[in-house]
Order: structure tokens, then sequence, then C-alpha cells
């Protein structure tokens, strides 16, 4: 009996650094919102009443998802790091512009051109993006994706 192997295997541990560093990268986007909340619970009168606040459900649905997406960006990454036989800082950079050139390029192009956002704001989605794929890429090949290093 044939086995599948549709995806590819990746280290356990290059992927949750991967996360790790994703959540770092992503602090500034999420830090506001969790700012926010760690000032109301100061000011709830008990535990129950936070725990209860729609902002506090907010908060742990924004970071459970974005811990699980971090994780699902860096797994595939990391396959991508594998099946392309990526192995130098500078074919993981190319390989992390070109998946920031095909995930971002059309949001940054409405942004500017369609939604017409300021500049200002743009470069900082710009930065978080491309930490989150030419930084991730750099990251996981130094840390090392394959299961198998002789593979």
């Amino acid at each position: 009996m044939a086995t599948l192997h549709y995806l590819p295997p990746v280290k356990p541990s290059a992927i949750a650094l991967g996360v790790v560093f994703n959540q770092i990268s992503g602090a500034g986007v999420l830090a506001p919102l969790f700012g926010d909340v760690y000032h109301r619970a100061k000011a709830a009168d008990s535990k129950e009443e936070f725990f209860k606040s729609k902002e506090t459900a907010t908060a742990a649905a924004s970071w459970g998802s974005s811990i699980l997406g971090s994780a699902v960006q860096t797994y595939g990454v990391a396959a991508l790091i594998n099946a392309t036989g990526t192995l130098s800082y500078k074919g993981a950079a190319y390989l992390g512009s070109l998946i920031f050139a095909a995930s971002y390029s059309p949001s940054l192009i409405s942004a500017l051109v369609v939604e017409k956002r300021p500049v200002d704001t743009v470069a900082v989605g710009v930065l978080a993006r491309l930490l989150e794929t030419v930084g991730l890429s750099v990251f996981l090949t130094y840390w090392g994706t394959r299961t198998n290093p002789f593979d």
C-alpha cells in the first residue's frame, strides 16, 4: 500500500520558532489591542467581569488566530524552502521576496492607489510584511527546516 506525501515534513522546532519570530515581529500590530485590554483589566471590579468582557474575547480570538496563522505561514515558508532546496541566505531572501510580492503586492497597490492611505501607514505594513516573509525565510534557513539533514 502506497502512502501519500502531500505535505512535506518540516522540523517541528522550525515551526515553533517561526511562530515566535512572527509573533515578535507582529507585536507592533497587536500591541495596541492588548494594551487596551490590559488597562481595562486593571479597571475591572472583578476577574469574572474582565474575563466576560467583549474586549477580552476579541483579544483572545485575535491572539489565537494570529498564532494559528503564524504556524500555517511558517510551515508554508519552511516547506517552500525544503521543496526548492534553498540553502543560502541569499536564496532565502529571494524566496521571501517572491512570497512578499505574491502575497502583499495586490494589497499594497490597493492601499496606495485605490484607498489612498497615508504613505507612512502603508510603510509600516510593508515593513511588517517584509519581516514576515523575507525575515522569516532567512531565519528559517539559519535555523534549518529539514527533518533529515541528508535529504
